[in-house]
């Protein structure tokens, strides 16, 4: 199963992921796959939140962020991946060097589209920093162009694609086969450490 999950920023879309990822695991091995290559100390502080939010989920992380389909040896074919994120994994690509690489969201269209059938399940994380009037510079435009791209491209392929508004999912495709599903396994993944929206413990 392919899962699209998208939202803007403090959304609530990872942890949704992350909740989502581990009940469709079912047990079976469970990975984060993590994009961002920190650039400063606002990102390093950004990936130990993650951590922190992860801990004692049951996820093994592999820190990957471009040419994905190298890591595949690391990652078991019945696992689930939780894929964090498209946004992260095209900067990487795109900025690689000095120049921008102009063939980047074309290459990680074909790079995530492979690598997204290898495990099981795969849950895909993108920010939506796409889609405001404002008119960017056109580095920036170009690289949001390449983001929609690969966002459409994988929505076309996989079987749910979810939107991220106050924590709150709204399905854009695959409601009629996964809704109800996707509804047991948000609310019956029990106490899960650092999930707020797990049931408090009975004493």
């Amino acid at each position: 199963m392919r899962i699209l999950i998208l939202g803007g920023s403090k959304s609530g879309k990872s942890m949704l992921a992350q909740r989502l990822a581990r009940g469709i695991a079912a047990g079976k091995k469970l990975y984060y796959w993590a994009t961002m290559e920190p650039m400063d100390g606002e990102d390093d502080a950004r990936i130990a939140r993650h951590r922190l939010e992860r801990d004692g989920w049951g996820f093994e992380t592999v820190e990957w962020g471009r040419n994905l389909p190298a890591a595949l040896p690391l990652i078991v074919s019945a696992g689930t991946v939780l894929f964090d994120s498209i946004t992260a994994a095209l900067a990487c690509e795109m900025f690689s060097s000095q120049d921008v690489d102009p063939g980047a969201s074309e290459r990680l269209c074909r790079d995530l589209l492979t690598v997204s059938t290898h495990p099981q399940n795969f849950v895909c994380v993108c920010d939506e920093v796409f889609r405001d009037g404002i008119q960017f510079d056109p580095l920036t435009e170009n690289y949001r162009r390449g983001l929609a791209l690969v966002c459409r491209r994988a929505a076309e392929e996989f079987d749910l694609v979810l939107e991220v508004a106050a924590g709150l999912p709204h399905f854009w495709k695959g409601a009629d086969k996964y809704g109800k599903m996707v509804g047991r396994l948000l609310h019956g993944l029990g106490n899960v450490p650092g999930d707020p929206q797990s049931p408090a413990p009975v004493e």
